[in-house]
């Protein structure tokens, strides 16, 4: 939690902020959060006592020094915290927290500042703040995430075995604070040569000096045969993971060396030297605690900063901007090259090119030689994919959808793409199924996300659609529910089985469990008309629930059967016991009594916070409705709660009505 905010309480009263720098004043991300965190911010002149706000040691900061001086105020220094966005400030990209401190400035170790007296003094001794900086840790390590994440974390590194010396950029605040210069980044090659003979170097250039904005300390007449500079945009997680030493001026890339469990070789006075995690060259006198890697990293991550959420414009904890940066940082990778997509209907086009095109807009192409003579990525929907697509990502629907049907052509609020199959198919592995082996063990703070996460869909009764309609009344006894499904969906006809349709799957039901009352579901897009798989259940159902919604049946019954429905999963959430007679992605974990099929891979055991891990969590990808970018699942459940979700306009809800009208002919357009 931010030092300087607490969520639950509030700012008691906003502090006048004087400032004289025009990123304070524009209406923008900075201002923003300042305010959030307690400030107003102004113009004029501070009594005195008061507080003058300036950035950094930026160009501009003597203004509001000045002023401060002259009016014997207080200066407070803002600067951008250690996890920032995507990409660097200068493309525009606004920042997700902000260092505010009342002392002076992380990076410069002339006066102490407010993050040096909380590593200090603070005992950091906090079972649940350690906890969550452990998680936090492997976390960022697990998802690639840096100060700036704009990088491909499958790009190759060279072969381990390297010393990384880190470049920053000429006249960085942080080098010049520790007195630093282009004799000072000399030295630091020349030793880490000297350290590691006969070892290859590696120099890591500055993002922004790679992408034109600022020169380095170091070009290409520094390489010989021994140093090479490396200016791939690659995971700082996947250099250190291959560095047998790393060596460093002041660069945000020394801490994150410490986070991966090396003692960068330190050639300036950052504010992670000093502690005992370090080998200091210019040792800071006063710094005289040692601290684990935990207890570091809840001081400067989790203690001192202020966290911003933009989706629901509130100050946060670190763990949720972690996920925040994490979901855009996974669009931006996959996405920033731009795509091409073949099997989209027409309705679909507007609502993926918001989700996959907000980087470059989606170029749309059947022909699949066409398709490929593109150069993009390659999508096709899975249900369309035929002969010709096997090279291509199979995209469809997630399992928190929408308020509504696909079928009213309602656009969905959560995709999942796949590199290697579809999750319905089990003919082949789907990257699901690998995400959920991967799953087995979780971490306390996996498992912690994942509790909360069940809790907040039960308690709100949501699932993939999210209709309404009450619960008959259904007779006492053991109850049994019977989903049915949509016939000649492609889950049916690829992982079904022998039992494939809604009444073969009743009859299996009724035959296993003759004195259960059964209830039989019908598919809502069935009982709408747009779909195949009616049938008169009256015969072998005790109550047929239709216009029901399946959350409220959940709630009442013992036991479920499914071929291949995600209800099935739907009830595990709930403990309800599931009976599969196909092939679904949830079966075969251990977790189900599997009557059909299942591929012999899959007969493993995996916890059902695992199950819930790699399907909600790892899988699909989450588009936020409100503000129009990528967002973890837990905002998509809040938008769910709140029914603060988009909803078909005009022209949809006609080519609805039109299909139902013509269900009977649904292979023109499907």
């Amino acid at each position: 939690m931010s030092a300087q905010y607490d969520p639950a309480a509030g700012p008691e009263k906003a502090r006048r902020l004087y400032v004289y720098n025009g990123g304070f004043l524009a209406r923008g991300r900075v201002r923003r959060i300042v305010e959030l965190a307690g400030y107003d911010v102004s113009i004029g002149l501070p009594d005195p006592d008061g507080l003058v706000g300036v950035w950094g040691n930026s160009p501009t900061a003597h203004r509001g020094e000045a002023v401060a001086s002259r009016r014997d105020a207080s200066v407070v220094r803002v600067e951008d915290a250690f996890l920032r966005s995507v990409l660097p400030g200068r493309t525009g990209s606004p920042p997700l927290g902000l260092l505010i401190d009342h002392k002076g400035v992380h990076f410069d170790p002339s006066t102490p500042s407010d993050l040096e007296e909380l590593l200090a003094n603070d005992p950091l001794d906090d079972t649940a703040i350690l906890n969550s900086a452990r998680g936090a840790m492997a976390r960022m390590q697990e998802a690639h995430l840096s100060k700036y994440t704009g990088f491909d974390p499958e790009a190759s590194v060279p072969d381990p075995g390297y010393v990384l010396v880190i470049d920053q950029t000429q006249g960085d605040a942080s080098v010049t604070a520790s007195g630093a210069d282009r004799n000072r980044f000399l030295e630091m090659l020349f030793v880490a040569q000297d350290e590691h003979p006969g070892a290859r170097i590696l120099i890591k250039s500055h993002p922004e000096t790679v992408q034109g904005f600022r020169e380095g300390y170091f070009g290409p007449d520094d390489c010989t045969d021994r140093v090479l500079l490396h200016t791939d945009a690659v995971s700082p997680w996947t250099l250190m993971e291959g560095a047998v030493a790393v060596y460093t001026v002041s660069s945000g890339l020394g801490f994150e060396a410490i986070i991966a469990g090396h003692k960068p070789r330190v050639f300036g006075q950052p504010f992670y030297a000093g502690w005992g995690l370090t080998q200091d060259e210019f040792p800071v006198q006063r710094r005289q605690r040692s601290l684990t890697r935990a207890q570091l990293f809840a001081g400067a991550m989790i203690l001192y900063p202020t966290w911003y959420d933009p989706h629901r414009d509130a100050l946060c904890d670190l763990p949720t901007v972690i996920e925040v940066l994490a979901a855009e940082t996974r669009a931006w990778r996959a996405d920033h090259r731009g795509w091409v997509a073949s099997g989209m209907r027409l309705w679909k086009r507007k609502p993926l090119q918001q989700v996959f095109g907000r980087f470059k807009p989606m170029r749309f192409e059947e022909d699949p030689a066409r398709a490929r003579m593109l150069g993009r990525p390659w999508m096709v929907w899975a249900g369309k994919a035929d002969v010709g697509h096997e090279d291509a990502v199979r995209v469809e629907d997630g399992f928190l959808r929408s308020r509504g049907l696909g079928a009213e052509l309602i656009p969905p609020l959560s995709l999942v793409t796949d590199d290697l199959g579809i999750y319905y198919d089990p003919a082949r592995p789907s990257r699901l199924e690998h995400l959920i082996r991967s799953r087995r063990t979780l971490r306390p703070d996996q498992t912690l996300r994942v509790e909360r996460l069940i809790r907040s869909l039960t308690e709100a009764g949501l699932s993939k659609y999210n209709l309404s309609g009450d619960a008959p009344d259904v007779p006492s006894g053991r109850r049994g529910l019977v989903v049915g499904q949509v016939e000649d969906d492609a889950s049916i006809r690829l992982g079904a089985g022998d039992i494939c349709t809604n009444r073969a799957l009743l009859e299996a039901a009724r035959a296993a469990r003759p004195d259960d009352v059964l209830i039989y579901k019908p598919h809502p897009d069935v009982e709408a008309g747009l779909r195949d798989g009616a049938f008169d259940a009256s015969d072998l159902a005790d109550v047929v629930a239709d216009g029901t919604d399946i959350v409220a049946l959940l709630s009442q019954v013992n036991e479920l059967w499914t071929m291949t429905s995600l209800s099935g999963f739907e009830a595990l959430l709930r403990g309800v016991h599931v009976v599969t007679t196909g092939a679904p992605f949830y079966a075969g974990w251990g977790l189900t009594e599997d009557l059909g099929n299942v591929p012999p891979r899959r007969r493993e055991d995996v916890p059902l916070a695992g199950l819930v891990h790699a399907t909600l969590i790892d899988y699909p990808r989450y588009f936020d409705p409100v503000t129009g970018t990528a967002c973890p699942v837990e905002v998509v459940v809040e938008r769910l709660r709140q029914g603060d979700v988009p909803r078909p306009g005009f022209a949809n809800r006609t080519l609805s009505k039109i299909q139902g009208l013509l269900a009977s002919r649904a292979h023109w357009w499907r």
